[in-house]
């Protein structure tokens, strides 16, 4: 059968569709090609807001007038967390979890009986998250300059604000050896850069009694798995890590790695610790403000992202004040800004708090991107003139291709094929 995946939301969305597709062909079944029509559409969602929702419902109205005879499958955090609204959606043929998801090969077989016998199968399949234990790998391998490692799945932290334990379920990891090997295959299949992936990396060990920090050791030292003796040519990049989990150990190790690049994004969600306290966030911003200041006295080329979130309930005036006053401060390369949005079953909507309006939220948001653009602006200035080492991708805009330098500035030229997914040294 003719099958499209259409992915929404994180990185670790997208390592796992590239990793179910694999599963799919594996089986016999083929990819559409580009405007081709699909014998089943699969979409898996994201949930992390309530714009992030819209954009799912949004999407699954698309792909079915797009595909308007196929076989609709919504999977993903969504899924997972309102499956009863999505089986309502007109067009929707099956909703599937966290958990059925990754037996899409299997579904899609029971899909095949069930029309030859003319049988019906339960629209919705789903168990509750809580009984989810197993880890699934997953790696994208769909832009063979990058992959997209996932090396850990699920979160502890159960955040005021926050559903993804509620859709991804408790901290899971595999071995450092199974991702070890995962992460050569990669290289073996061209990549060039890996970038670790999952919900709380930095939480990785709590299933196999590992540390983060001998992960990223071991993934220092890959070899080509057909030449043991060499060590690859590749750049590792470290994803969102909370920053109590970002120990110095890990930044100094960062800084004197064969392979880790000098770039970090850490959630910091508040400038306010009154606010942070609220969110039922890890740590405060002197803590935040002491690892970004650690990473910049080891690393001062590296670049830092930062997540940020707007508008919860309880920022008062006085808080927002802090806030940007906190964000002005840090030397920081960009900043992802989130607008909060009310989300079922999380204990802020428990919490008697100062509600923020829409517009006030939105304004908020407009004044952090604002900061944003200028800090990446100033990064890109300080790094002017300096040599760095760029990776080319295979992506062609107006005769031009773009890549990376280590410390994430990203860089054009005019196109040569013969340049893409390799490294150059130039000058910023």
């Amino acid at each position: 059968m003719l099958f499209a995946f259409t992915t929404l939301g994180c990185k670790l969305n997208f390592a796992e569709s590239s990793a179910l597709a694999k599963a799919l062909v594996a089986r016999g079944h083929m990819r559409a090609q580009r405007g081709e029509q699909a014998d089943i559409c699969i979409i898996n969602t994201c949930s992390v807001t309530d714009a992030a929702d819209h954009k799912d419902r949004q999407m699954i109205h698309r792909i079915r007038r797009q595909n308007p005879n196929a076989i609709l499958i919504v999977t993903g955090c969504y899924a997972q967390l309102k499956p009863g609204e999505i089986a309502h959606i007109e067009g929707v043929d099956y909703v599937l979890g966290q958990e059925e998801k990754f037996h899409l090969e299997e579904f899609i077989d029971q899909l095949e009986i069930s029309v030859s016998r003319n049988t019906d199968i339960p629209k919705i399949q789903t168990v509750p998250i809580r009984e989810v234990d197993d880890f699934h790998f997953a790696y994208s391998k769909d832009d063979r300059t990058r992959c997209f490692l996932k090396v850990q799945d699920g979160c502890n932290y159960f955040c005021s604000y926050c559903t993804i334990p509620l859709a991804r379920g408790k901290s899971r990891n595999p071995s450092i050896a199974s991702l070890v090997k995962q992460a050569q295959e990669a290289l073996e299949g061209g990549a060039k850069e890996i970038i670790l992936s999952g919900v709380n990396i930095g939480d990785f060990g709590r299933s196999t009694g590992e540390t983060f920090i001998d992960l990223l050791k071991a993934l220092d030292q890959l070899s080509i798995i057909n030449h043991p003796s060499s060590i690859a040519d590749y750049r590792i990049r470290i994803s969102s890590c909370e920053p109590n989990l970002l120990s110095d150990e890990i930044i100094d190790f960062v800084a004197h790695s064969r392979h880790f690049a000098p770039h970090f994004h850490i959630p910091l969600q508040s400038g306010s610790n009154t606010v942070l306290k609220i969110m039922g966030r890890r740590y405060t911003r002197e803590l935040f403000a002491e690892r970004v200041a650690h990473i910049k006295s080891v690393m001062p080329n590296a670049f830092i992202g930062v997540d940020c979130m707007v508008g919860v309930r309880g920022e008062t005036a006085e808080c927002w004040a802090e806030y940007i006053d906190f964000i002005e401060s840090l030397p920081v390369s960009q900043l992802h800004v989130f607008t909060y949005s009310e989300r079922a079953n999380t204990r802020m909507l428990e919490m008697d708090l100062e509600i923020v309006p829409q517009r006030e939220r939105e304004r908020r948001s407009k004044e952090l991107h604002a900061i944003s653009t200028r800090k990446t602006e100033a990064f890109y200035a300080a790094h002017k003139g300096e040599t760095a080492t760029v990776l080319w991708e295979s992506a062609k805009k107006d005769g031009f291709m773009f890549g990376f330098t280590e410390n994430y500035i990203k860089l054009s030229r005019p196109y040569d094929k013969f340049r893409v997914n390799t490294f150059e040294q130039v000058v910023i």
